[in-house]
């Protein structure tokens, strides 16, 4: 399927492995252009080589800390007059209610909920201009249904996505849809820092704990980046325009829900 978007930009945050850099591969095979981001700047530019390789498309990178003033600063310059806009950005650690005080939480909103936020704020009216824009908020299943040992990411995600319900149909009007992707467990280093304590707490291989997970998924298997980054792409394409406000689960049945 041609997805309508060749020669338009994208802004695809912490793309240099995992679930963005799922993403970015599959806008640029659509011919997007990219502005890609991470921490790390040796990742970084390992993956935006890669892509320009394989796919010929432009590719600048930023490598910074975006929940900072300053990283926000760097990328939202870079990213200027982009049509497209991939948010992203690691959950924080899993652990007990308990364990969490003010800071824990401050950490975590900047991460999963205020800068994401201030990125559609920088970059949406640019879209609203051209009367064409995409944003994609890479969320969680636990906005769905909540994961005991991850109250920080239910907590900011949730309110993520609580400001997307609302301010998607603002923008509605202008071309612009905003639209939130919601992981369930993926090959990626975000499973591995997750099944690497239930393997040390249980006494057991990695292998046999993500055995163990995969085996409370209807599909059997965790999913992949490449499937994840053709949703994105998808839902970045000229035949989304009417998907307005919605949460699309990619977890393999996981999440156990009617609706």
């Amino acid at each position: 399927m041609d997805l309508g978007i060749s020669g338009k930009r994208a802004l695809v945050c912490a793309s240099s492995k995992g679930l963005g850099l799922g993403c970015a591969r599959a806008l640029a095979a659509a011919g997007v252009d990219l502005v890609m981001n991470a921490r790390g700047a040796e990742a970084l530019e390992a993956a935006a080589e890669a892509i320009r390789g394989a796919h010929g498309v432009s590719v600048t990178t930023v490598a910074c800390d975006v929940t900072s003033e300053a990283g926000q600063a760097q990328v939202i310059e870079a990213a200027q007059g982009v049509d497209i806009l991939v948010t992203n950005a690691g959950g924080p650690p899993p652990g007990l209610w308990s364990d969490w005080d003010r800071d824990d939480f401050i950490r975590a909103l900047d991460a999963n909920m205020l800068t994401p936020i201030a990125f559609m704020k920088a970059l949406l009216p640019g879209m609203i201009d051209k009367g064409w824009g995409r944003v994609v908020n890479i969320t969680s299943q636990s906005v769905r249904a909540p994961i005991p040992a991850l109250g920080l990411s239910n907590a900011a995600r949730t309110g993520l996505t609580g400001y997307v319900a609302g301010t998607s149909r603002q923008v509605a009007p202008f071309g612009v849809t905003i639209n939130n992707l919601l992981p369930g467990i993926h090959a990626t280093d975000r499973a591995n820092a997750l099944d690497g304590p239930v393997a040390e707490q249980k006494g057991i291989s990695l292998d046999a704990a993500r055995a163990e997970r995969a085996a409370t998924i209807p599909a059997r298997r965790y999913g992949t980046p490449e499937e994840f980054g053709a949703a994105c792409a998808f839902l970045c394409s000229q035949h989304a325009g009417f998907i307005v406000g919605q949460n699309l689960l990619l977890d393999g049945g996981g999440t156990n829900l009617t609706m």
